[in-house]
């Protein structure tokens, strides 16, 4: 056998390995769907909220309808908080010992990360997809064509960095427990940013905080491809969002999927 059929057994075997990973956790959420369902229980009980209970308090810089405002910035949040649930999921199948069965195989080590992030990826879509038909029942109407595209590829791109994040916490924290204590980070992480309300009306030292928050840049971005109201304001970061919007996600995937490798290879010695 020469060296490039060689290579293409592996690829081949990797890849059957990573497609088994994600077949078992689509199978999971097919026998257990309220899963999905409690994922986004809480991001579409805060659209009503702020969309319908304070929305009408709420103002948006140059002007604009406040859910117009608002619902990119919930799908921005719902891809944020994805990455708890990508923790909870890979502590659970540690401390169960799946992990250690895993391991145990024959099989491709990548295969268990890589099929994690794919199969996070494929809920995030159905999660993305469910929320959007929620925001265009209240009214929300986003411009079509290709902008609309970009943006939903913004935001599985922010999801995909986001997952490698979840990896690694959950390979390190304790117990599920522990996992759902990360709720408590990243509550704090949405609401100091745009999701909610425009870095400029805030005090001065939180907008500059907020405006440089990764989920600020996408949430800017994704407005301005919706085509609804940016409310931008005039620092460099917020006047390039689109830019930060794809850098950002590269530079947490740079750092964290690595750690998420390492410390799975750690797991294994």
């Amino acid at each position: 056998m020469s060296a490039v059929e060689a290579a293409h057994g592996r690829t081949f075997w990797v890849l059957s390995d990573v497609w088994n990973i994600v077949r078992r956790g689509l199978t999971h959420y097919q026998r257990q769907p309220v899963n999905i369902a409690w994922q986004l229980g809480f991001p579409i009980l805060s659209v009503l909220l702020y969309g319908y209970v304070f929305g009408s308090a709420m103002q948006v810089p140059g002007g604009g309808d406040y859910k117009d405002f608002l619902m990119p910035g919930m799908f921005v949040m719902t891809m944020a908080f994805g990455f708890i649930n990508t923790a909870t999921v890979v502590v659970y199948d540690s401390t169960k010992g799946v992990i250690d069965r895993f391991r145990s195989m024959p099989m491709a080590s990548s295969a268990v990360v890589a099929g994690r992030g794919v199969t996070d990826l494929i809920i995030a879509c159905a999660e993305l997809a469910i929320m959007m038909l929620t925001a265009l029942v209240m009214g929300w109407r986003p411009d079509g064509g290709w902008e609309f595209l970009a943006a939903f590829g913004l935001l599985l791109w922010l999801r995909f960095a986001l997952i490698w994040l979840g990896v690694w916490l959950g390979l390190l924290v304790p117990n599920p427990e522990a996992a759902g204590g990360l709720f408590a980070v990243a509550f704090p992480l949405t609401m100091i940013s745009s999701i909610f309300v425009a870095p400029q009306l805030m005090p001065d030292w939180l907008g500059w905080v907020a405006a440089w928050n990764p989920l600020s840049s996408t949430s800017a971005a994704t407005r301005e491809l919706f085509g609804t109201p940016v409310g931008g304001g005039d620092s460099w970061v917020e006047q390039h969002a689109l830019l930060m919007a794809g850098l950002w996600p590269a530079v947490l995937t740079v750092l964290f999927l690595p750690l998420a490798v390492r410390r799975f290879q750690w797991l294994s010695r």
